[in-house]
């Protein structure tokens, strides 16, 4: 995974959870009713993408053939599923309070009895998480989970969170496990399978090394503590401990230790080499072998020297087997796994060697000897052992055209996970910064041919989500992700070609299409050099760059005006812009902070709205000048999420806050000039809009929130009068907050965000009936049309029309036709299904903009084509009523 992932995280969580400041209380409507709890069943699936994020372990059992593990460092814990080739999500159930419980620093399945599985669990050691850690255990492989507290932090998305596994089971006395922890506090031991834990207090040296004294965040400079624990099982019968035990601790000077009374007293081995951080200790006890990979950092991004040791356990002696000289190294060793069929057949990884490319050495003679997985035949040019087939997950060629001696697909980056089957010598996996790659025929290297390397991750879905759209036409989601940028997401099933490209960004912090023109898209992001802004014209199939203001340092946040003509953008490092077209040249708005959260009206192309510290602003010059709005009652913090209805100008509704101070869900119909709390909504971080349940006037309203006490995502069809918990405790997913949105064109259809679970998509067996309107329906009264060329280029053009109920009586549904005169022909519709018969054209409502009060109005838009000229429909008809032309 790419460096921005830390970043990518921490700024999501801590703008989510953390900030925020007890402002003053708004006025509250009248009590409404509390929450239906579970009442509705949802499936609940990936979008899928495949991966996306970083894999520091991999673990087999070994006394059950297929029986292993993953684990993420935000992402949660998987099993897999042999028969399928696939892996199952086990830590689904973590919770809102407990989001931190989604990094797993360690994993450690029971060769005694393969039904259990333990999970050691926290994010951040600092902070940024407010819970201490946890180690999780279960006697179901994961289908259920027990806790046991731990009295200190565990830090999963932490620096050097690739070394381990720090979790470990006695391989002859299984109720015994031990846990390396970091921050100082030394070696902890359970004797109950894990239900309760203590310090082993005669264990000497709890780690010195931080990789960053000065970083005043805690981040960086936290004592990487005890990284590894290896058992001898030579050394222990079937129930009793085992005698011999070896630590890793991140110490260079101190690096690995030693018990032989099974764990009383310990002492640093003797004659061990110094200068380097011990990322992996693997015992081959066939031939009596310890193995340590070691680094001169902690990584799993830094690194730039490393050795390869190998220690006799029968004679104390260490032989330096580096696969290259120390002065040749430009990175660690740290992936390192021994073949159990095979005994003296290891193989290791350079995980920081980012350029040309990741490097794996393989060992038949215990590391006298090594082979690479590719080598120079003359500079640039390689000579790879392996193939690549990454067919499955098109993606990760990253759209790239590299120079040699970089290639594409690359074989991987932060490789610090590998493992060999131990039933099979011809599988292998290793996990890399953005997926888990594997082989079936690996000991084709040994023979001379090529072994095949192809992706084996499907099910494990790692992406942080930033934000989500789901636009009445075209594809039906839009994602913008951390670290891999963001996809167009045709079908939820598939896994997507291609993230976003042209500009590549390395995380999407904001998107935003046209509500009357889809086919227009604006996404911005982060990008260590380059542009920050990017526009589509064809739905985020193909992209554009923009240029950025001056000053400009990150994505923030964008917002397309209704009818896509222009754009307001709040980037990070200066303060908010507007541009018409696309993005080609700036200017500064005025009555707006910097940092401000930024949004469109959906349906007034000149309207656009921000969020700052308390306040609510409103433009209606495209942006140009905003102004602070009389509301007051907002949460004063920047922990806020707000979004304008669709087909209705002025209905915004606003969710956010901070535990302590003001916190909920807003709504407002006067554009903003005045909100109103909702009474039964304790909590909400998201709000979002999908199609309007069957014969509902009102579209439906999504939000990740605490309702009636309980914390879940919750659905509503009578704009927040009621409320129903569409989750249940097993699909819970940790923190929800970034962004959450419906399907426009599926009843029931939610898009979900997770931090570090990708997208969550759920549909619900509620679909209902919807009778819709009639085949023709003709409501009472008169209307008026206004009919707009936006836009026309040879061969092809843009309209708008806007049909207005003139009349005393609500439409419950409309149907408008008109004949082109020239031969015009529509392409696409939005807002409307249309239908054409020769020059005939009818325009029906979708489902959510069925219902036009009297005074009200409704818009829809299409594109076409012509080949003659152009000109407007002189006549529109209603049903068989004709409308006044505006």
């Amino acid at each position: 995974m790419r460096r921005t992932r830390i970043l990518t995280a921490v700024l999501a969580l801590a703008a989510g959870l953390l900030a925020g400041a007890p402002p003053a209380l708004a006025a509250e409507a009248p009590p409404q009713p509390t929450a239906k709890l579970a009442a509705d069943t949802y499936t609940w699936r990936n979008a899928r993408v495949d991966g996306g994020g970083f894999v520091p372990g991999i673990v087999f059992n070994r006394k059950e053939r297929n029986l292993a593990y993953a684990r993420t460092d935000i992402g949660g814990a998987y099993r897999w599923q042999q028969s399928t080739k696939t892996w199952t999500p086990l830590l689904d159930s973590v919770g809102w309070d407990d989001w931190g419980h989604t990094g797993v620093v360690s994993l450690a399945t029971d060769s005694v009895n393969p039904d259990r599985v333990y999970a050691a669990v926290g994010t951040y050691t600092n902070d940024w998480d407010p819970g201490n850690g946890a180690v999780l255990r279960s006697a179901d492989r994961g289908a259920s989970w027990q806790k046991a507290a731990l009295p200190f932090k565990l830090g999963g998305n932490m620096p050097g969170r690739g070394m381990g596994e720090r979790l470990a089971i006695d391989p002859n006395r299984n109720s015994v496990l031990y846990l390396g922890a970091p921050s100082g506090k030394g070696l902890w031991r359970s004797t109950d399978s894990g239900a309760t834990w203590s310090q082993v207090t005669s264990f000497p040296n709890p780690g010195t090394y931080v990789q960053d004294p000065g970083d005043t965040s805690g981040y960086a400079s936290d004592n990487q503590g005890v990284v590894w624990v290896t058992f001898d099982e030579s050394t222990g019968t079937a129930g009793n401990a085992t005698r011999t035990i070896y630590v890793g601790v991140a110490d260079k000077d101190n690096a690995v230790y030693r018990s032989t009374d099974a764990g009383a007293t310990w002492s640093r081995v003797a004659g061990q080499p110094t200068g380097y951080l011990p990322h992996k200790g693997v015992l081959d006890t066939a031939n009596g072998h310890l193995y340590v990979a070691y680094s001169d950092k902690g990584g799993p991004y830094d690194g730039g020297k490393g050795q390869l040791w190998r220690y006799t356990t029968a004679t104390g002696t260490w032989t330096d087997i580096s696969p290259v000289a120390e002065a040749d190294t430009y990175y660690g060793f740290s992936g390192l796994t021994v073949d159990r069929q095979r005994p003296g057949t290891l193989m290791a990884t350079a995980y920081s060697s980012w350029w040309p490319d990741t490097q794996i050495f393989r060992s038949t003679d215990s590391g006298a000897t090594w082979s690479k997985a590719w080598d120079y035949t003359s500079y640039p040019s390689r000579s790879n052992r392996y193939t690549m087939d990454v067919s499955s997950s098109p993606w990760l060629t990253w759209g790239a055209n590299p120079s040699p001696p970089e290639q594409t697909p690359k074989l991987g980056w932060m490789t610090e996970a590998m493992e060999i089957d131990p039933f099979d010598s011809n599988r292998m996996m290793y996990g890399t910064g953005a997926t888990i790659y594997g082989t079936e025929n690996l000991t084709n290297w040994d023979s001379g041919g090529q072994f095949a390397i192809k992706p084996m991750v499907q099910g494990l879905e790692e992406t942080a989500v930033l934000d989500l759209a789901s636009p009445p036409s075209g594809a039906p989601l839009l994602s913008a992700l951390g670290d891999v940028g963001g996809f167009r997401h045709t079908d939820l099933t598939k896994v997507p070609p291609m993230m976003y490209t042209q500009p590549n960004f390395t995380s999407t912090t904001s998107l935003d299409f046209a509500e009357s023109n889809p086919n227009t898209v604006v996404r911005v992001g982060h990008l260590d050099s380059g542009p920050h802004v990017a526009f589509s014209t064809d739905n985020g199939v193909n992209w554009f760059a923009g240029t950025d203001p001056s000053g400009v340092s990150g994505g923030g946040t964008v917002a397309a005006a209704a009818d896509g003509g222009r754009f307001v953008w709040s980037p990070e490092g200066a303060g908010v812009h507007h541009t018409t077209g696309f993005g080609t040249s700036w200017s500064a708005s005025t009555g707006i902070p910097a940092g401000a959260i930024v949004e469109s009206d959906r349906v007034d192309p000149r309207t656009f709205y921000g969020f700052k510290s308390g306040k609510f602003y409103v433009s209606t010059d495209g942006g140009a000048t905003f102004t602070a709005s009389a509301a007051t009652g907002l949460p004063s913090g920047d922990s806020v999420r707000f979004k304008a209805l669709p087909g209705t100008k002025g209905d915004i509704w606003l969710a956010g806050g901070a535990e302590g101070g003001t916190y909920g869900l807003w709504h407002s119909t006067n554009g903003g000039a005045s909100f109103t709390k909702l009474a039964n909504v304790a909590e909400a971080d998201t709000i979002g809009f999908g199609k309007a349940a069957p014969g509902a006037s009102y579209q439906t309203l999504y939000t990740s929130a605490e309702i009636g006490g309980v914390r879940g995502i919750f659905r509503s069809t009578d704009q927040g009068a009621s409320w129903t918990r569409i989750n249940d405790d097993a699909h819970q997913w940790g923190w929800t907050g970034a962004a959450i949105t419906g399907d426009p064109r599926v009843y029931g259809r939610v898009y979900v965000s997770t931090n570090g679970r990708g997208i969550i998509y759920g549909d619900s067996s509620d679909t209902g009936t919807d009778p819709g309107p009639d085949p023709d329906p003709e409501p009472t009264g008169a209307c008026a049309v206004t009919y707009q060329i936006t836009n026309q280029w040879s061969g092809g053009f843009q309209a708008d029309v806007r049909l207005a109920n003139t009349g005393t009586a609500p439409w419950s549904g409309w149907s408008l036709s008109w004949t082109f005169g020239q031969g015009q022909t529509v392409t696409q519709m939005w807002n409307a299904e249309h239908t054409q018969s020769g020059a005939t054209v009818t325009a029906k409502n979708v489902g959510w903009n069925a219902n036009v009060a009297a005074g009200s109005s409704v818009s829809f838009g299409f594109t076409g084509n012509w080949n003659q000229s152009n000109a407007k429909p002189t006549a529109f008809k209603l049903g068989d009523r004709t409308c006044t032309v505006t």
